[in-house]
């Protein structure tokens, strides 16, 4: 994998501070929509019997990018690909997965409480597993050492990103129910629509470089999201769980928040072409996976 010389780990994308403020903004209205969905009572039913949930987490923050760092060690990308596809493991779970959960016909509760619980153990898991995987590997390490990483500084963003919206979406259901009711779908539509337009206004940006680059990462993107989707089924099996939440777990842990990871790959590593282009395919290939599964599983219908 090493045919594409080091070029790639010296460019940087193009993508103004304006450009991630709105990325930022985006990604707080889409979390927000998400938040609409869920009420205190979510998370004790879980809290109760939290094999299910424990499971998705465990799949989720330790097995994916333990899987992930044997990819990158047998394949052997380059560094800035290694470490974007790294830094994609170490996400919490996307904002479409609930979606998808539901058209497959999974537990799309357990879908939502897992996205949840994700996005709030992201604030310490997500920057922990970017330092500690990409750390052991020489090639990131250097990267990581380069950009002077502060977990700290990853933590405020993912909190004020992402955890803030949430805790405000859950306090707007919780008490003007009625509202969020009328709210709860027109937000879920905008907050993808502008989701995808800005991604796909990102790529016609930087166009060249994605066509340099995007062939060589799609490979890679598409394994390890097979890796991703495979260890969330493993998972479920091995923790004996339904077949009605095996699809949550697979879905949940195969679809990744990529546009977290572009917030993070911009705002701390200046836009890194490798990882930038790892993080926006994933984005594109997640769902085109996602969708094809749920529509193949919407074919079969288990029982809660």
């Amino acid at each position: 994998m090493n045919g594409t010389g080091p070029a790639i780990d010296a460019v940087m994308l193009n993508f103004s501070p304006g450009s991630l403020m709105l990325l930022n903004a985006i990604l707080a209205v889409v979390m927000f929509s998400i938040a609409l969905d869920l009420r205190p009572r979510d998370f004790r039913v879980f809290l109760r019997q939290p094999r299910p949930l424990l499971s998705g987490l465990f799949a989720q923050f330790l097995v994916l990018p333990a899987l992930t760092f044997l990819l990158v060690l047998v394949v052997a990308p380059q560094p800035s690909i290694a470490l974007g596809l790294m830094l994609v493991a170490a996400c919490p779970g996307g904002n479409i997965s609930n979606f998808i959960t539901h058209r497959a016909g999974g537990n799309t509760a357990l879908s939502v409480s897992l996205t949840g619980f994700a996005t709030v153990g992201a604030i310490v898991l997500t920057p922990l597993n970017i330092a500690f995987w990409g750390s052991l590997y020489p090639p990131t390490a250097e990267i990581l050492r380069a950009t002077r990483i502060d977990p700290v500084q990853v933590a405020i963003t993912v909190g004020l990103m992402l955890v803030l919206p949430l805790i405000l979406g859950m306090l707007l259901n919780a008490h003007r129910s009625a509202l969020a009711a009328r709210l709860r779908g027109p937000m879920q539509v905008l907050s993808m629509v502008i989701f995808v337009a800005f991604i796909v206004a990102a790529i016609a940006t930087n166009w060249a470089y994605f066509l340099d680059y995007a062939p060589v990462v799609a490979v890679l993107v598409i394994v390890h999201n097979a890796m991703a989707m495979g260890a969330g089924n493993l998972v479920a099996r091995g923790a004996r769980l339904s077949a009605f939440d095996r699809r949550s777990l697979t879905i949940e842990t195969g679809i990744q928040n990529s546009g977290l990871g572009l917030v993070l790959i911009f705002g701390f590593f200046g836009g890194l072409g490798g990882m930038a282009v790892v993080a926006a395919f994933w984005g594109i290939w997640h769902a085109v996976s996602g969708i094809a599964l749920a529509s193949l599983w919407s074919r079969y219908p288990v029982r809660p």
